[in-house]
């Protein structure tokens, strides 16, 4: 039902890479928006061509982007499109090619579209919540089915390289997980569990924004994941509010009930969720 919009948003989010690796290989310098939050110039310059495509091609809908001051049209019911330009600028930065550009589109508060792509290795995760999710890399596309791993201690986890805290590591060790990789993105993460390459990721913290969960919630769970906070609740996406509170718990579908209880007894330890 949405093919003409998968169409669209992941021809723009490949043009808004190639924007990205037209900065990346320069000697580009790097402002902050706030401590430990990075922004440079293909920040802003992929910002403004994805949110003014987005406007061209469907004229109806609301749009909230990073690096674009005016949310308002959060409060839009209907259609809603949440834009990460770089989904890991700090991996931007550092040039490890660990960054993404992320579309999310948000049908009357739940995240129903999403495209994640990664422009140094031209991998295009696609999903439509309900019709199914793949990936296109150098021009083959296959589809996407999360693992049905269920033992908890043969989950394989991925985790951030600069989140990774002590709630996580409590989760690990009670989980008894013995194989972690890092990623930088969050729609790497979501992606990486999406192709069978990851099982679990989790974010227990409040440092995370609705433009870092929408596209990322929609592939998951296009290939059979769940992708919740750390309270199991479903992520709206309305309101004034950018902030992903409660964190994010992102897994296949087997475990994710094992995974949960541990990972509220982390957040509840540190406050994160009562």
């Amino acid at each position: 039902m949405l093919s003409g919009e998968i169409a669209e948003a992941a021809r723009i989010a490949r043009r808004a890479g190639a924007i990205l690796m037209d900065v990346y290989g320069t000697d580009f310098s790097v402002t902050y928006k706030a401590k430990a939050d990075p922004v440079t110039e293909a920040d802003t310059r992929a910002n403004a061509y994805i949110v003014a495509e987005l406007q061209k091609s469907f004229p109806g809908d609301g749009i909230v982007a990073e690096e674009s001051p005016d949310q308002s049209d959060a409060l839009a019911g209907g259609r809603c499109w949440y834009v990460d330009p770089v989904d890991g600028t700090k991996e931007f930065v550092a040039r490890n090619g660990e960054f993404a550009v992320m579309l999310g589109l948000a049908v009357d508060g739940a995240a129903t579209l999403g495209v994640v792509y990664q422009p140094v290795t031209d991998k295009l995760y696609a999903g439509v919540v309900g019709e199914g999710a793949s990936l296109e890399q150098h021009g083959r596309a296959r589809k996407l089915r999360v693992s049905e791993v269920d033992d908890p201690g043969k989950l394989r986890l991925v985790v951030s390289r600069s989140h990774r805290n002590r709630a996580v590591a409590r989760v690990v060790s009670r989980l008894g997980i013995a194989e972690e990789r890092q990623n930088g993105s969050v729609g790497l993460k979501a992606g990486l569990i999406a192709e069978r390459e990851a099982d679990l990721y989790l974010h227990i913290s409040d440092k995370s924004s609705l433009w870092d969960a929408c596209g990322p919630e929609a592939v998951l769970r296009a290939a059979g994941g769940r992708f919740t906070d750390i309270a199991g609740s479903p992520f709206h996406y309305g309101g004034t509010d950018m902030r992903n509170r409660s964190g994010i718990l992102a897994c296949n579908a087997a475990a994710f009930e094992a995974v949960l209880d541990v990972a509220q007894e982390a957040g509840r330890a540190i406050g994160l969720i009562e």
